[in-house]
């Protein structure tokens, strides 16, 4: 099983080092490659990403800024029979990659498999707050809906992205991920895991508050259940 990581990354100058060190250390060489797309930035995040090739690491660069955009330049550069999605804020912990293969090789029907996230900074009170979202409501989710996708934790099927069009590029942000997972359910099994977790910042949170990002994400998702569109077509960068 051959697996393509891909990390969208705009203005990441911060994080993007960090986040392959961890990713390099965690999976001992067993992504076929990994995929860097310099997201239009105008900092140092490819300069620094490009200190990695040689390492398994290729920088590919988007010019059309937007996550959408930046999630399709990575499928179309990817050359392996599944493809996995962090972002550049994210850190792979040792048992991240062990816990996906498997998932999949106890369900081989399962197109896709997706996880909740830790952060690893902001309140410890905000942390405890967030986890209980993450790993309570967000199964208990997954469950009723038969999807559920978080965009930046995820795995799946190359060719089923493929097959339902890739990332719909006319979302922004907001919904992008509930879309695929919409989508791709209509083709096979998508799987939602506890112990596929991973580590990420709090710096959206922190920049929007825990009560408007919560409500921001989930009228967002409920939006592309019922109506199959986001809600909210603007967003912010949060870049801390």
């Amino acid at each position: 099983m051959d697996i393509s990581l891909i990390i969208p990354a705009y203005n990441e100058e911060k994080y993007i080092g960090a986040c392959l060190d961890a990713a390099l250390t965690h999976s001992r060489g067993r992504f076929k490659e990994i995929i860097v797309v310099d997201n239009a930035s105008v900092d140092r995040t490819g300069a620094i990403a490009r200190e990695y090739e040689g390492r398994g690491v290729r920088v590919v660069r988007e010019d059309r800024k937007g996550l959408t955009h930046a999630r399709q330049a990575g499928l179309e550069a990817s050359n392996s029979e599944w493809v996995a999605y962090i972002d550049a804020d994210c850190l792979i912990h040792s048992n991240w990659l062990s816990a996906a293969l498997g998932h999949i090789s106890k369900r081989p029907e399962a197109i896709a498999l997706s996880g909740p996230v830790k952060y690893h900074d902001g309140p410890h009170a905000l942390r405890r707050v967030i986890e209980i979202v993450q790993f309570i409501i967000l199964p208990a989710t997954s469950v009723t809906t038969g999807f559920l996708i978080l965009g930046g934790n995820f795995i799946a099927r190359r060719d089923a992205i493929a097959a339902i069009g890739g990332f719909d590029r006319a979302i922004s942000f907001y919904g992008e991920d509930a879309d695929l997972g919409r989508r791709l359910s209509k083709h096979g099994v998508c799987l939602f895991r506890n112990d596929f977790f991973i580590f990420t910042s709090a710096r959206r949170l922190l920049a929007d508050g825990i009560v408007r990002t919560l409500f921001t994400y989930m009228a967002n998702y409920i939006s592309v259940v019922a109506r199959r569109k986001p809600l909210t077509a603007r967003y912010t960068d949060a870049r801390l």
